[in-house]
């Protein structure tokens, strides 16, 4: 057989493998998630979410509807709303955008709000103060239950990422969330997305953490 035509086939075959390894990563930026309270208080009583389209994660997805965070230093202007409407009201923004804001705001998992900062949220004239909810989400992969095996995970477990963008780099501290309900995508705010070099296609690898 030729050696260049070899040579072809393990190239194709190493790249089959890497593949199977590695997930897209997908950049974040900063939005709201809103329950019936703040819906009712920002866009009038009984409105329902424009859905605008279908965001990677099963059920989820981006809305017509922009609103505005106001802080003690600054504001946050045209932040997309995520639907569908949820049981508590939160905020995630980058480490950046709460130097904007003059919140210092804890790196926290979605859902995860008990003694975190509040924000005011205004559509328009409306305002609505969340006595908390205001994050920085912790890096984490949505991980599909029937993927679970193939990379070795298990729910709540913390891993590393080299994340492949344009500057490559290894994530610490990354959460595995596992579920039937989920498709299998790895998630980081825009501060990381820069810092990686990110562009849309970008693939991970699970790192697993030395003990």
């Amino acid at each position: 057989m030729d050696n260049q035509l070899v040579e072809s086939i393990v190239n194709e075959v190493i790249k089959r493998v890497q593949d199977e390894a590695c997930f897209e990563v997908e950049a974040s930026g900063k939005h709201v998630h809103l329950n019936r309270e703040a819906i009712d208080a920002l866009f009038g009583e009984g409105y329902q979410l424009t859905k605008a389209r279908d965001l990677s994660q099963p059920g989820q997805y981006a809305c017509k509807e922009r609103v505005t965070l106001i802080g003690p230093k600054g504001s946050l202007h045209n932040v997309i709303v995520l639907g569908p409407e949820r049981k508590q009201s939160q905020v995630e923004i980058s480490l950046t955008d709460s130097v904007v804001l003059g919140v210092s705001v804890p790196v926290r998992e979605s859902g995860k709000i008990d003694g975190t900062p509040g924000v005011i949220i205004a559509a328009g004239s409306n305002l609505h103060k969340l006595d908390q909810g205001l994050i920085a989400a912790q890096r984490h992969i949505h991980v599909k239950a029937e993927d679970a095996a193939k990379f070795n995970v298990t729910n709540g477990e913390i891993v590393q990422v080299k994340v492949m963008g344009k500057r490559p780099l290894i994530f610490d501290d990354v959460l595995i969330r596992v579920s039937p309900n989920f498709e299998t995508y790895m998630h980081i705010d825009y501060d990381e997305a820069n810092a990686c070099g990110f562009v849309k296609g970008t693939k991970g690898q699970i790192l697993k953490k030395s003990k």
